[in-house]
């Protein structure tokens, strides 16, 4: 399974959010590039980087970090925040981003992104489903739709979509484990889905159950920066 570590970005700085709520915001550290470079030095490969101002805003922001996170290390970065444009994307992996997160745009622009998907490779897109009580959410969470993540998931796949990252917005944050029945679920309708699970992870036991689960890869965040993880303890869980 693969292990990513999250850095979430506002005002350049790494943050972290609780249930996606601006409003409890924790800084971490002021330089996001020294916290990459940590995880690198402990052996890990990937890194989940997100622009809450872009998500917020509805476009890139944080361009700066994004740069000299991938200047500046080896790992493997999946961005998202805001991204609604080809030249976004473009822009994105010119400056070494390995893939990118699509919410909101999914949901508003399904036949744009139909055509990024042709364009750029169901490799480089991986597609952002995050959930209340199972409806997807956009625009940095603060809208809920009325759409089921079981509908959004199929009908990217039939358009090749096979990279999804699934957030439980209620885990999110919270360090009280993460949604696996709704993983195992969506595995059992999805079964080829490379599904990455976010939220909620807390301990190596929560790690090791995603794994069993059939998890692709697992996000982890808060559990990081808060001590209950430590970074050569993910390292024994890589494949």
């Amino acid at each position: 399974m693969r292990i990513i570590p999250a850095i979430d970005i506002i005002d350049g700085q790494c943050v972290r959010l609780s249930q996606g709520d601006y409003a409890q915001k924790k800084v971490y550290e002021t330089n996001p590039v020294a916290v990459a470079r940590s995880f690198e030095k402990a052996g890990l490969e990937y890194l989940h980087l997100v622009d809450l101002d872009g998500a917020k805003q509805g476009k890139v922001t944080n361009w700066k970090v994004i740069e000299a996170i991938c200047k500046n290390t080896s790992l493997k970065v999946d961005f998202g925040g805001g991204i609604k444009t080809k030249s976004e994307i473009r822009q994105l992996l010119e400056l070494g981003v390995k893939q990118v997160n699509l919410g909101s745009v999914a949901v508003k622009e399904p036949e744009k992104v139909s055509i990024w998907i042709d364009e750029f490779g169901a490799d480089k897109i991986i597609l952002s489903a995050d959930v209340r009580e199972e409806r997807i959410a956009i625009s940095g969470w603060t809208e809920t739709s009325s759409l089921s993540i079981q509908d959004f998931i199929a009908n990217y796949q039939t358009i090749g979509i096979t990279y999804v990252t699934c957030t439980d917005i209620s885990k999110d944050g919270m360090l009280a484990g993460p949604n696996v029945d709704l993983y195992t679920k969506l595995l059992k309708q999805f079964p080829s889905l490379n599904l990455i699970a976010s939220g909620g992870v807390s301990s190596l036991d929560n790690l090791t159950q995603l794994k069993a689960a059939g998890l692709y890869g697992a996000i982890v965040g808060k559990a990081i920066y808060e001590g209950r993880i430590g970074l050569t303890e993910l390292q024994t869980l890589n494949p």
